[in-house]
């Protein structure tokens, strides 16, 4: 039992001089000790900044304060439409009625023509890029009947992705009292939309649309001033003032940004730059573990076979200030004793990774095999030499 106790610890003593060596050996380029400044100054109503992969909020004013979302309501819009594919209960090739109200549309609009049919990928484009209403119209009478009626998906579906403080009565973003999202759920769906549908989400880096004869280009600026600039949607109403969502791309790190209230359009261009920048210069985004990676073995009671491979079920993935990645540390506890039958995925301890006196990550430890029990005389001859020890 001493036997196999040491044994045991020496593992994982093992385990973490190996993952320290890692970490340190991954860090020696930001190893002087840069700290991190304060965000930049944004002159906006509410704003965030967030890691895509893990949701670590880098920078925020407001972000839970109520507030008009004007055309960023859109992204719910898309969203809705993107769920509906998937489902399949509309095609891409869907030829789309075009009602009197969608046409009637006022804003910012694809001008298309009462009566007639547009397919449903060309609605997508002109809601995406041009920003049109009365495509958002369009697409909301074609899933759901009625504009009403589409916001009510809109709103459950907001409950769906954790939206505490958003609430939906239109498909478009025209001013309304009952009409609000915060900063932070912003963020939260922009997510959302990059995560669930990435195939859709390649379309929010289209600069220009043409329909109808008439070219209309994207009003995020940044597409044209940040190669690493993907998207999302811009918004503007009297009530909302200027606001820009924004993702970026850059060495593997995806961050999104949420701007709001700015007060014109260079402002939430730039700001929103500003913003992405600071992410990128100062955070890390890193992948510590894949799924399924075996990170320590452990003796098994009683098993067909003796040792048994543990690991995580999913990625671990962390995001730190660049200068103080060198100090994070991994540790593991491990159930004191395991015993067949094991089941791939029974969680038989935990992974926890520490930055000085915080949990960054706490993750279960799973069984990465099945691990049979032994027969009787297996475990008789087991429990004889184990009294032995």
């Amino acid at each position: 039992m001493v036997k196999s106790l040491i044994r045991d610890q020496l593992m994982i003593k093992h385990f973490l001089t190996a993952s320290a060596l890692l970490f340190a050996l991954s860090s020696i380029a930001s190893a002087v000790n840069i700290p991190v400044p304060e965000a930049p100054d944004i002159n906006a109503s509410a704003y965030i900044l967030i890691d895509h992969s893990t949701g670590k909020v880098l920078a925020e004013k407001n972000i839970d304060e109520t507030m008009d979302p004007a055309s960023i309501t859109k992204l719910m819009t898309a969203y809705v439409v993107y769920a509906a594919l998937e489902r399949g209960d509309i095609n891409l090739s869907d030829d789309v009625l075009i009602s009197e109200k969608a046409w009637r549309a006022i804003g910012s609009r694809m001008f298309v023509e009462v009566n007639k049919r547009v397919n449903l990928d060309l609605l997508l484009q002109g809601l995406i890029v041009q920003s049109g209403n009365d495509a958002s119209i369009a697409l909301a009478e074609h899933i759901a009947g009625d504009e009403a009626s589409f916001a009510d998906l809109m709103n459950h579906t907001a409950q769906q992705l954790g939206l505490k403080n958003t609430h939906f009565v239109n498909a478009t973003g025209l001013t309304d009292p009952e009409h609000y999202t915060t900063a932070g759920d912003i963020a939260l769906l922009s997510s959302a939309i990059i995560r669930d549908f990435p195939k859709e989400y390649k379309r929010y880096k289209q600069k220009q649309f043409t329909y109808n004869g008439i070219k209309q280009y994207n009003r995020n600026k940044l597409l044209w001033r940040d190669a690493t600039v993907d998207g999302l949607k811009t918004g503007h109403t009297e009530a909302a003032k200027y606001c820009l969502a924004s993702s970026a791309l850059r060495d593997d790190m995806r961050l999104i940004s949420v701007v709001l209230g700015a007060p014109n359009k260079e402002a939430r261009a730039t700001q929103s730059q500003s913003l992405l920048n600071y992410g990128f210069r100062f955070y890390k985004t890193s992948k510590l573990y894949s799924a399924g990676q075996q990170l320590i073995e452990k003796k098994v009671r009683f098993g067909v076979e003796k040792q048994l491979s543990l690991g995580v079920a999913n990625d671990i993935v962390v995001t730190t200030a660049r200068s103080h990645y060198k100090n994070i540390k991994p540790s593991i506890e491990l159930a004191a004793e395991i015993t067949a039958p094991i089941s791939k995925g029974d969680v038989l301890g935990t992974l926890r990774i520490q930055l000085d006196e915080e949990t960054l990550v706490e993750h279960p430890l799973v069984a990465l095999e099945d691990i049979a029990e032994g027969s009787w005389w297996q475990k008789l001859v087991e429990r004889i030499t184990g009294l032995a020890e």
